[in-house]
């Protein structure tokens, strides 16, 4: 019977059981289960329709952390309870949401680091590929936190709208960096400029999502392209070529690809996976990859990216 892994909305400290038994990791603004080697992270403020505050972001973050390092999980889903995915930073402080001095956190503007961005950096170092399970509006950081997700799938019940113009303050989470790039600079320039929620045809017409599906069909779909992940590819291979097209979405020429390219297929030519996955497609049979991310990764990258260290204080 596959590991189950149950991680529920409550507080408390993370606690390992025995064998055959469930982990469960305590969490206040998330829930986190992995079934069948893929984690499900679920925004579960329904209340505020999952709109995030500081400990959601810190959540995040810890959830991320912790499927990246479990060699059981091999695909991330990300979705929302209730009837929206997040719709952005609660703004239950009222006008002086976004004032981090008036709110008595970092006064100087150099000190200061955006939480959006905080959780959109972990997702693009991601070593596991992330599917984004629209079901529901989707604005502000609910969407910018999907750009550097692997693949987006829409509910037809879904809006989406990068809005911050229409609050008083600018794209955040890197997306400015991530949206142009997805989609191109026009689109992301009209979407941006104009603060407008639209609907998921649109996005799907935009490119912004990959599908648009009956709400009844989200998890079922994502699950369905986790699944496909999970049962047919090398865990190594995954992150490897995952992180391969992030780094290459800024090169400036295709000789840096080249060159990527060769360490990588240097590396991962000789490994254990490659014969396996030869042998096995030869033999007309199923693969069965031996390697593990925690401690099969070659060393391809030159120099490794990693998130600012800095904790963020505020959504």
């Amino acid at each position: 019977m596959p590991r189950q892994v149950f991680i529920e909305p409550t507080t408390g400290d993370c606690r390992q059981a025995g064998a055959g038994q469930a982990i469960v990791m305590s969490f206040t603004c998330i829930t986190y289960a992995v079934d069948d080697r893929i984690a499900t992270i679920t925004l579960n403020r329904p209340e505020r329709l999952n709109a995030v505050n500081a400990e959601t972001i810190r959540e995040l973050i810890q959830a991320f952390d912790r499927a990246d390092r479990d060699d059981d999980v091999r695909a991330v889903i990300v979705t929302g309870a209730g009837r929206a995915f997040c719709a952005g930073a609660d703004l239950g402080a009222g006008g002086s949401t976004f004032d981090n001095a008036a709110r008595g956190r970092t006064p100087v503007a150099d000190e200061h680091r955006d939480g959006g961005g905080q959780v959109t950096l972990r997702i693009f170092e991601m070593l596991k590929p992330v599917i984004a399970a629209i079901n529901g509006p989707a604005v502000g950081f609910g969407v910018t936190m999907t750009l550097p997700m692997d693949i987006r799938i829409a509910s037809t019940t879904a809006k989406l709208g990068f809005v911050f113009t229409r609050r008083g303050v600018v794209p955040e989470a890197a997306s400015t960096w991530f949206l142009p790039r997805l989609v191109g600079p026009s689109q992301a320039a009209e979407w941006v400029l104009t603060g407008r929620v639209f609907s998921a045809e649109e996005a799907l017409a935009g490119k912004l999502v990959s599908r648009v599906v009956a709400p009844d069909e989200l998890l079922a779909t994502a699950r369905a392209i986790a699944r496909e992940i999970a049962d047919h590819t090398s865990a190594v291979s995954v992150a490897l070529a995952r992180q391969m097209l992030g780094r290459m979405l800024a090169a400036d020429h295709p000789l840096e690809a080249h060159r990527l390219d060769s360490r990588a297929m240097f590396w991962s030519g000789r490994s254990a996976d490659a014969y396996e996955g030869v042998a096995a497609f030869l033999e007309k049979r199923p693969a069965r990859f031996p390697g593990k991310v925690s401690k099969d990764m070659p060393p391809v990258f030159e120099s490794p990216r990693s998130a600012d260290a800095a904790r963020p204080e505020a959504p």
